[in-house]
């Protein structure tokens, strides 16, 4: 069973996200939390594999939640869940170390689909978001560049990355070790100048 821990300030959006994951046999809400200074003291201690986090949050925001969190729990996975669809938050929350983005509007098989997805090492986007990100990187003149300093079996781990499939899954489709994906990544992750395979899958899908 998958731990999830929800960052939320509004009573009734904490609600409706704690309903949807306890409905579901997968996952367990092992915590809720109003601010980033909550979840910074609790999460911790409940050691939730996916965080649900709100941008707009009292005091700290969530995308300074994202990164402190990290700091303190590097392995956690944190999903974006807001109203916010302004491309420069959620290029400041993948920064940080968001590893998806939600709209609050999706449905909630999204949602729990998103969960799976991100655990699986995959970088959940809502639609409308995956097309603010892309329309930006194909403006992004530079990167077709970037992406022919890639080898032949660096562009397809790259795509096989984009299609959501986690290090295992990639390993398996290439016949090598995980070890060996993960050379690849980081060797991609250098040739593309992102930090994380959310940003490399979203760089790939914008090219």
């Amino acid at each position: 069973m998958i731990k999830v821990a929800i960052v939320e300030s509004r009573r009734t959006t904490r609600e409706v996200l704690r309903s949807i994951i306890e409905l579901s046999s997968e996952f367990e809400c092992v915590a809720v939390c109003q601010t980033a200074e909550d979840a910074l003291e609790v999460l911790p201690r409940r050691a939730p594999a996916v965080v649900l986090m709100d941008i707009q949050l009292p005091a700290k925001s969530g995308i300074e939640c994202v990164a402190e969190l990290k700091m303190l729990m590097p392995h956690v996975l944190v999903i974006m869940v807001t109203a916010d669809e302004d491309p420069d938050q959620i290029f400041a929350a993948l920064r940080a170390g968001a590893s998806g983005y939600l709209l609050k509007r999706s449905a909630p098989e999204e949602l729990l689909t998103a969960i799976r997805e991100v655990g699986r090492g995959g970088a959940p986007l809502s639609r409308e978001v995956a097309r603010k990100v892309f329309q930006y990187f194909r403006n992004q003149s530079s990167f077709s560049g970037e992406l022919e300093t890639l080898t032949v079996r660096e562009k397809y781990v790259l795509e096989l990355v984009a299609f959501g499939l986690s290090n295992k899954e990639i390993a398996t489709r290439l016949d090598v070790s995980t070890d060996t994906v993960r050379f690849h990544l980081k060797r991609i992750y250098l040739k593309l100048h992102v930090r994380s395979r959310t940003e490399a899958a979203i760089k790939f899908c914008g090219r």
